[in-house]
C-alpha cells in the first residue's frame, strides 16, 4: 500500500470514528430527553391526581388521546404512563436516584423500577448499567442472579489485590453462592462427580457463573519441577482479561485451601498468562464456609481469591438474607461503589 493510500485509510478511520462518536452522543441526548419527558409526564399526572382527585380512567383516556395525536410515537400506552407515574413517585424524594435519571435508558429504568424495591439496590443497578454498558437482557440477568446481594456479601480480597481499573468489575464477577440445581446430583457426592457433572453441563455452569466467562479446561495440567499439578476448572473472563482458577470442595472451607490456590495462581501467572492479560484470579467453591474463617484466611495473601458456596437446589443457604449488613453499612458500601464508578 502506498503512502497516499495509507494516509487516506487512516483519515477514513478517523472520520468514521468521529461519526460514530457523534451518533452515540446524539443517541444519548435523545435518550436523556425522553427519560426527562417521561419524568415530567409522571410528575404532571401525579400532581393532577393529588390536586383534583383524578382516578385511573383519566390515565386510560390520556393514553388514547395522546396516541391519537402522536400516532408514530411509542411509549404512550396506559401501562407505560403508569410506569411514568411510578417512576416519579418512587424517585422524586430520593436525591441520589433523582440525580441519576438521565444516565440510562427508559427500558433499563423500567426493569430496575419493577424488579427492585430498595433504593440503594436501584442505585447500584443504575450505576452498574451506566458503568459496564449492560444491555436490558444482561441487566435482567444480573438482577435475577442477585448481583446486588453478591456485591454486599461476597468474600474476596479484591479491594487489596486487583488493579483499580478492573476492581469493581472483578467484585461483580464473583458470587457469594452458586446454584448447581441443574446437576441432578445426590446430596452425597464426590469432588470428581461434581467436577464431571459441571463439565458435562458446561453451558448451564457458565450461565450460573455469570456473563463473560469462557471454559478453558478441567484438570488443567501445571508442571513444576518435573511434577504435575491440576486445577479443577480453568476459565477465562473476557472483561477482566484474566484466567480464573476454580477449586471445588464438597465440604466446608478450610484455611489450607487458600495456600493451594495461591500456588496455582503463582504458576498460572508465570507459565500460562499472556503478556497482555491481568493476573489470574482464584475462586474456591465449597459446600459451606464460616465467614470469619474466610475473612482471616484472605487477609494474608497478595493473590486475588474469592471463596463461595454452592447448593444443589434453588434454596439459598439458611439465613442467607440475615447475613446482609445493616442499612448504614449498605449505604457506605454503595457510596464507595458509586465513587469508584464516577471516577471514570
Amino acid at each position: 500500500m502506498s503512502s497516499i493510500e495509507t494516509t487516506y485509510t487512516n483519515f477514513l478511520i478517523e472520520v468514521k470514528s468521529k461519526i460514530r462518536t457523534a451518533q452515540y452522543e446524539a443517541m444519548k441526548a435523545v435518550n436523556s430527553s425522553l427519560v426527562r419527558l417521561y419524568w415530567e409526564i409522571g410528575k404532571s399526572i401525579t400532581e393532577k391526581q393529588q390536586q383534583l382527585g383524578w382516578g385511573k380512567s383519566v390515565v386510560e383516556n390520556l393514553s388514547k388521546d395522546l396516541q391519537a395525536e402522536f400516532p408514530g410515537m411509542r411509549g404512550l400506552s396506559t401501562r407505560n404512563l403508569w410506569l411514568m407515574v411510578a417512576f416519579f413517585d418512587e424517585y422524586h424524594s430520593v436525591e441520589f436516584l433523582q440525580s441519576m435519571i438521565a444516565e440510562i435508558s427508559w427500558t433499563h429504568h423500567t426493569i430496575i423500577l419493577t424488579k427492585c424495591k430498595d433504593n440503594r439496590e436501584r442505585q447500584f443497578y443504575i450505576g452498574s448499567t451506566k458503568k459496564f454498558g449492560w444491555t436490558s437482557r444482561v441487566l435482567t440477568h444480573q438482577i435475577d442472579n442477585k448481583s446486588f446481594e453478591k456485591y454486599l456479601l461476597n468474600q474476596t480480597n479484591f479491594d487489596q489485590t486487583v488493579p483499580e481499573k478492573i476492581r469493581e468489575q472483578a467484585i461483580l464477577a464473583i458470587k457469594d453462592h452458586y446454584n448447581f440445581d441443574f446437576l441432578e446430583l445426590g446430596d452425597e457426592h464426590a469432588e470428581h462427580e461434581l467436577e464431571t457433572k459441571l463439565v458435562n453441563n458446561i453451558r448451564k455452569f457458565l450461565l450460573e457463573m455469570g456473563t463473560d466467562f469462557s471454559f478453558i479446561g478441567n484438570q488443567f495440567r501445571l508442571e513444576v519441577a518435573g511434577d504435575d499439578y491440576h486445577v479443577d476448572l480453568l476459565l477465562f473472563h473476557r472483561r477482566l482479561q484474566a484466567l480464573v482458577a476454580v477449586d471445588l470442595k464438597i465440604g466446608g472451607f478450610k484455611p489450607e485451601y487458600k495456600g493451594k490456590m495461591e500456588f496455582y495462581l503463582e504458576v498460572l501467572n508465570d507459565t500460562i498468562r499472556l503478556p497482555h492479560e491481568n493476573n489470574a484470579i482464584g475462586i474456591i467453591i465449597c459446600r459451606s464456609k464460616n465467614r470469619t474463617v474466610v475473612e482471616y484466611s484472605l487477609k494474608s495473601t497478595s493473590h486475588p481469591i474469592g471463596v463461595a458456596t454452592y447448593s444443589l437446589t434453588e434454596t439459598l443457604p439458611e439465613a442467607y438474607q440475615g447475613l446482609l449488613p445493616d442499612g448504614k453499612m449498605i449505604s457506605a458500601k454503595i457510596d464507595l461503589f458509586m465513587d469508584a464508578i464516577n471516577k471514570d
